[in-house]
């Protein structure tokens, strides 16, 4: 081997020597593959590709109607039928009992119609009598018999002004009872017919009548203590009467707060009895106790429905009314004969109209108690949780007791589907 490569510019590339020994290669530079190692590819990477997600745009799922913002999870109360089942709010209470009548009108309108049509025929099949009698009895006698049959004829009178408050009384109560089982069942969901309703009510006729003829009773007795005291403050002499006079109306005043009072108190006595099959003093007892804390609201739906009936029966009867005088002027002023007519037929209409609206009337009434009566003991009692169980296990299939029986009373056991008193 040379000593050093140098060759002269233009000289040949000079020749390696066969005999001398092979000069290994030079070593790797840093990096390099080894001589004779495995050549491999550098790995190839690519940025993953994702489907892009099958999202379309949102979808807005309005909430229940009175569901709470962001309440994810709520769901509203059941309504099986008439009622929702939870405590109801003030308007709910107000319509509620039109929504009674307008939801089975076959049954409750159709009951108190014959209800109103049976009293007054009761009524006027015995007063009619009476009073043709008592008339002609006092014509055929001579001015010396009058004072001798006068007494009598009073005291018949009487009984028969009796005997029609007393049926007014039965049915009153007959009639409250029928839509206070009407509210119960169609509360949870069913509608009955006319003759289911008047089997269920049945049963508790006698406390019903009973509870109503103690309300008479009462008033009864106040009126007679006030025109006791004008009667004897007259009986005394004329400023006895004006005092009498005086102290009476005050003390009207009085007893009228004091009626108002405890008339929403024991508002919800006839629906006890019917529901709970309570007794006259425990269902005095337990509408006391519901009633604590919400006097005034019970107070502003019964005055509120009254006025509503009141202004609509008004808006209705008085144009009749009204035709009844001026129309037989206007087509008959001569008065030849047919201005009597045109007065019957309007007189039969008025009669049926005021028939009707009256059966209307004591529906609607009647019906407001039970639904104030359900409102309170879901507010006090739970009850719409124990509604919600029962149509639940109903629904299923599944046997069931009465669900309106009161917590501190023992139920009487099953009952059938509906839960209303049979």
């Amino acid at each position: 081997m040379a000593e050093h490569d140098w060759r002269a510019p233009g000289a040949p590339e000079p020749q390696p020597d066969a005999s001398a020994p092979p000069v290994p290669p030079a070593p790797p530079a840093h990096g390099a593959q080894p001589y004779g190692a495995p050549q491999y590819a550098a790995p190839q990477y690519a940025a993953p590709q994702y489907a892009a997600p099958p999202y379309g745009a949102p979808q807005y799922v309005a909430p229940a109607p009175g569901a709470p913002a962001g309440g994810q999870g709520w769901t509203a109360p059941p309504k099986p039928g008439l009622l929702p089942l939870r405590p109801l709010g003030f308007g709910t209470l107000l319509w509620a009992p039109f929504r009674t009548l307008r939801r089975n009108p076959a049954a409750t309108f159709g009951s108190g119609l014959l209800v109103q049509l049976a009293a007054g025929i009761l009524a006027a099949a015995v007063a009619v009598p009476v009073f043709l009698w008592f008339f002609g009895r006092l014509d055929s006698a001579g001015p010396a018999e009058v004072e001798e049959l006068l007494p009598g004829s009073i005291a018949a009178l009487v009984v028969t002004m009796l005997f029609a408050v007393g049926i007014s009384v039965v049915a009153g109560a007959f009639l409250q009872g029928v839509m206070i089982v009407e509210v119960a069942t169609g509360t949870l969901g069913e509608k009955l017919s006319l003759g289911a309703l008047w089997r269920r009510t049945l049963p508790r006729i006698g406390a019903l009548i009973g509870w109503t003829l103690l309300v008479t009773l009462a008033l009864l007795v106040a009126l007679a203590i006030l025109v006791g005291i004008i009667v004897l403050g007259a009986a005394t002499s004329p400023v006895g009467l004006g005092v009498s006079i005086a102290v009476v109306v005050l003390l009207s005043l009085g007893l009228l707060v004091l009626g108002w009072w405890l008339g929403v108190r024991l508002a919800l006595v006839p629906s006890i009895i019917v529901l709970e099959h309570a007794g006259i003093a425990t269902a005095m007892r337990r509408s006391w106790r519901l009633t604590i804390g919400y006097f005034w609201r019970t107070l502003g739906v019964l005055l509120l429905v009254g006025l509503i009936l009141n202004v609509a029966s008004q808006v209705v009867v008085q144009p009749i009314s009204l035709l009844g005088g001026l129309l037989p002027a206007i087509i008959d002023p001569t008065n030849t004969g047919s201005a009597i007519t045109i007065a019957i037929v309007l007189g039969v209409v008025s009669t049926v109209l005021s028939l009707i609206i009256a059966a209307i009337t004591t529906v609607v009434q009647a019906a407001v108690v039970g639904v104030v009566y359900i409102d309170l003991r879901m507010r006090t009692e739970g009850l719409d949780l124990e509604l919600a169980r029962h149509v639940e296990l109903r629904d299923a299939g599944l046997p069931v007791s009465d669900p309106w029986i009161a917590p501190d009373e023992v139920s009487p056991g099953p009952v059938p589907s509906g839960g209303a008193p049979a």
